[in-house]
């Protein structure tokens, strides 16, 4: 079966593995782009976008978001993460032909889900600006969705905690007011965060043979790869967790995974902010705001060789 995606990235190294996956994936179909802030700023993010898809032939429209959190100030890019250009620090050429679309990226979501109701699943990957103010443009848009994807998050399974304070996760602290408005929201949401990313490693020598046998897509990955692996050196020990690609996994296949449901929310101040918590399905607790909250999936488990496998399969077959 053919899965129609959505894909709102901040490209970003494992945002561009993703992204390469679904366009080359037989079980996906990827009819549009939407860019976001996050591992660059929204101009360079979308640039890179742009670039990816006439680097590799994506015909995929690509959408912008706005250039800033709902109710924050931009904060630090992690540059020592993805390179000064995001891209591992490559000096990859801008697009030449290609163009954004005109319509700003939380319009271009709702016209494109209600265009493809019910059969659409948007996979998030960034900071979740777009998707909320998307619901604020069109309320209705729960009703067209096929599901929500986002990584994102840490509950603390498997023992891993955040990454960019001891609770919080990445994407999820650059708009944590974002994430809990998607959060609450009446559409299906599965997260697929740091508690199953941390759990699938690519290793060099995996990389190494990608790039080898992976065709352009392949020696690609495994250029910007190298950035992104000295980074992670003292976290993995040998290779990259490729996040992104897990979303983009998870949107096609969700076997791989073992869920948990029950409401979702997000610490949006203080020094907890941007921390995930999930009310277990059953679980009450006196004076809780979340009895009326709709129960989301959220990932606890995973099957890292199966995974592997198939990111793999979509560069050498």
């Amino acid at each position: 079966m053919i899965t129609k995606i959505l894909f709102d990235t901040d490209p970003g190294i494992d945002d561009a593995m993703a992204l390469l996956m679904l366009a080359r994936d037989p079980r996906a179909e990827l009819l549009g782009i939407t860019t976001a802030f996050g591992n660059a700023p929204l101009d360079l993010t979308t640039a890179n976008a742009l670039a990816l898809c006439e680097r590799f032939n994506i015909g995929a429209p690509v959408a912008r978001d706005v250039a800033q959190a709902l109710h924050q100030p931009p904060g630090r890019f992690p540059t020592e993460v993805h390179g000064a250009d995001a891209m591992g620090n490559i000096g990859m050429p801008m697009a030449s032909s290609r163009r954004e679309e005109a319509l700003p990226a939380p319009q271009f979501i709702a016209e494109m889900a209600r265009g493809h109701s019910g059969e659409l699943p948007i996979v998030a990957v960034g900071p979740l600006t777009n998707l909320a103010l998307a619901l604020q443009h069109d309320p209705a848009l729960v009703e067209h969705v096929k599901a929500g994807v986002v990584m994102g998050a840490a509950f603390g399974e498997n023992g891993h905690r955040g990454n960019v304070s001891p609770v919080a996760e990445a994407n999820i602290a650059g708009d944590p007011q974002a994430a809990d408005q998607v959060f609450i929201a009446r559409w299906p949401v599965t997260i697929v965060g740091l508690d199953v990313t941390h759990e699938v490693l690519h290793s060099t020598a995996s990389l190494d043979a990608l790039g080898c046998e992976g065709g352009a897509e392949g020696a690609f990955i495994r250029e910007i790869t190298h950035c992104y692996e000295h980074f992670q050196l003292s976290r993995s020990g040998n290779g990259v967790f490729s996040h992104d690609v897990g979303a983009a996994a998870s949107a096609l296949d969700a076997t791989p995974f073992t869920l948990r449901r029950g409401p979702v929310r997000v610490a949006t101040g203080g020094v907890a902010v941007g921390q995930t918590i999930q009310m277990r399905q059953g679980e009450r607790f006196v004076a809780d705001d979340r009895d009326d909250t709709p129960a989301q999936s959220i990932c606890i488990g995973v099957d890292p060789p199966r995974l592997r496998a198939e990111f793999r399969f979509c560069f050498v077959g």
